[in-house]
């Protein structure tokens, strides 16, 4: 018996009865009163083979119904661009996909064991090799993308929402590794975390530091930064940080930086430690505590608390806190520092010295003097907060900011969207270990680049990525309205996220009365620029819906995309897998100027010539 599994919608119950009908007028033509066990079987392929695997297997068998070792290796090598693929890997496949005993001993694949082999993780359109971290870890800290959590302990809103130390675990499961951590007096003596204006939902300090030290590399080996935004008295600083030295011991990060080196320590240099990010006393300073100057982080929530009665300096300058000896003596390799402007940056801040900017400040940068944003990031980590305007915990995008270089673009990890998913998918790319790379470009001194490139960039040369959107399965109903019909109606948007150039969305027509199996048979093309920065984005919405017409999405840089037919795994809002529900799409790309030949798919049965460029 086949083993494709098949999940019967609407239309296809209708579609069943229809062949169980058919059935039944074949069977009664035959003497006896049962059901022959091959009308049975023939029905049953009728219902569960998807018609476009069915006429590229024709392709590729040369009108058999199946692919011996040779056709295999062909379309392995033509069509999903692998390289060295011999006749023994074919049989490998064979082996493990073909269902049927006659197939794997004659070495074929039919139309189940091919259908298997397409869907499954052998034939993912995510490039396994970056499933492993798989980039250079020895670079500066300054040359990574560092995945950055805001407001962790938030399950809601900045306003109204619920803290729960939850938050946390979940950030760190999904290989954040730069996490804010805002001090406040406690109630009790001992200072608290907390985002939100009602005091019930505080969470103890030493509490996130146990839970901190239990989780800090589960997910990733590569060292973790923890944000500290002070707002508790001198007293309660004390025992933070005894608390801090005390839970994470030999993780902390203590010494002293190189004087005479130039760059930070490297990631691989770096792990398993925790790095503290605050402000430090300056050396001058020989009692337990002293004042420093203070960013505005934090002091949106401290006006909700009723909490602040200290008015800004005259004349705009920083405001100024108190700041505990054994706090400062924790922080090494980030300590924090006011931004004055690039030129007082490039003359004289240390190279383990960062800067926070706020979005709207940071913003700023990106469109009046993104070069000159892209040159300090050369060399200084910079952290970007989202603006205390964003009451509901919405999310910046943090391509705004990734094109100029900085680092670590802080998300509000409690809500979901279009950003978050930009956020998981770009951080997928190396291990899911929250640290990428960034462009070559964007690294080395002698190069210039200015983020808000309309046009090819020198030295790098621009893909052209040919996108054919082919068929969905199992789609479920968009949640939160009333649909129309009895059936989605959905339709495809590819998006690419990245450089302003490369930034582009294109659309299939949708799928009318398709059931949550439906045909698109739609080419898309798109041109890029950067490829090392842009982000490929599927997104499923229903055409036939009142309300929200989201049904699935699925967020790939462009980097890890494989050629080729694949399967997209779509993903709820939220980013959890959606059982069984994909899209079946060919993808290839090749550089601008090459002619590159390729059959493509055109109508059932028929295949085309198609010479793109």
């Amino acid at each position: 018996m086949r083993s494709v599994r098949w999940e019967p919608s609407k239309k296809d119950s209708e579609k069943a009865k229809i062949e169980i009908k058919s059935v039944k007028e074949k069977a009664s033509e035959r003497p006896g009163t049962e059901v022959a066990c091959d009308l049975f079987v023939e029905a049953y392929c009728e219902l569960c083979t998807r018609p476009e695997i069915f006429f590229l297997l024709v392709q590729f068998s040369s009108n058999k119904e199946y692919l011996g070792v040779k056709d295999l290796l062909m379309f392995l090598e033509v069509e999903q661009g692998m390289e060295g693929v011999t006749e023994e890997k074919c049989l490998e496949i064979v082996s493990k996909y073909e269902p049927s005993k006659e197939g794997r001993e004659k070495g074929y694949l039919a139309i189940d064991g091919f259908t298997r082999y397409l869907l499954s993780a052998d034939c993912s359109i995510f490039d396994p090799q970056h499933r492993k971290v798989c980039q250079d870890m020895a670079q500066p800290l300054s040359h990574y993308y560092i995945s950055s959590a805001h407001s962790a302990c938030l399950l809601e809103d900045n306003f109204w929402g619920r803290s729960d130390i939850s938050g946390y675990i979940s950030a760190l499961g999904l290989g954040c590794r730069s996490i804010e951590l805002v001090l406040w007096d406690g109630p009790e003596g001992e200072p608290v975390v907390y985002t939100s204006p009602s005091a019930a939902s505080c969470v103890p300090f030493r509490a996130v530091v146990g839970l901190i030290d239990q989780h800090a590399f589960t997910a990733s080996a590569y060292p973790l930064i923890l944000c500290l935004v002070v707002r508790c008295s001198a007293p309660q600083q004390r025992l933070a940080a005894q608390c801090l030295r005390k839970t994470l011991g030999e993780k902390l990060y203590l010494e002293p930086p190189n004087p005479v080196a130039s760059y930070l320590p490297s990631p691989e240099e770096l792990k398993g430690r925790i790095l503290i990010k605050g402000k430090k006393l300056p050396p001058t300073c020989e009692d337990s505590e002293g004042e420093v100057s203070d960013e505005e982080e934090g002091w949106e929530l401290a006006r909700r608390l009723g909490q602040e009665d200290r008015e800004a300096p005259e004349g705009g300058g920083l405001r100024r806190v108190r700041l505990s000896r054994e706090l400062s003596e924790l922080v090494s390799l980030c300590q924090a520092v006011p931004f004055q402007d690039f030129e007082s940056s490039r003359r004289g801040q240390r190279y383990w010295e960062m800067c926070s900017f706020s979005e709207v400040e940071a913003g700023r940068f990106a469109n009046e003097c993104p070069a000159e944003l892209v040159s300090y990031n050369k060399r200084f980590l910079s952290r970007i907060y989202p603006s205390p305007m964003r009451i509901d915990a919405s999310n910046m995008n943090p391509q705004d900011f990734w094109k100029c270089g900085c680092q670590m673009v802080a998300m509000n990890y409690q809500t979901p969207g279009l950003m978050m998913d930009l956020n998981a998918g770009w951080f997928r790319q190396n291990g899911a270990c929250g640290y990428v790379l960034r462009p070559a470009i964007m690294r080395e001194e002698v190069s210039y680049f200015s983020a808000n490139a309309k046009d090819s960039l020198p030295g790098v040369p621009a893909q052209l990525l040919h996108l054919k959107v082919i068929s969905g399965q199992n789609l479920p109903k968009p949640k939160g309205s009333g649909a129309k019909g009895e059936v989605v109606e959905p339709y495809v948007c590819a998006e690419i996220h990245g450089i302003p150039a490369d930034c582009a969305e294109h659309r299939t027509k949708t799928a009318l009365q398709s059931g949550d199996n439906p045909i698109f048979d739609e080419s898309l093309e798109f041109q890029i620029n950067l490829p090392e920065l842009a982000v490929l984005r599927f997104v499923v919405l229903d055409d036939d819906y009142i309300g929200d017409e989201f049904i699935a999405q699925y967020t790939i840089p462009f980097e890890c995309l494989q050629p080729g037919y694949r399967h997209v795994p779509l993903q709820s809002l939220s980013g959890e897998p959606l059982p069984h529900a994909t899209l079946f799409v060919h993808v290839w790309h090749w550089d601008q100027h090459p002619v590159v030949v390729q059959v493509l798919w055109d109508e059932p049965g028929q295949f085309l010539w198609d010479e793109p460029g």
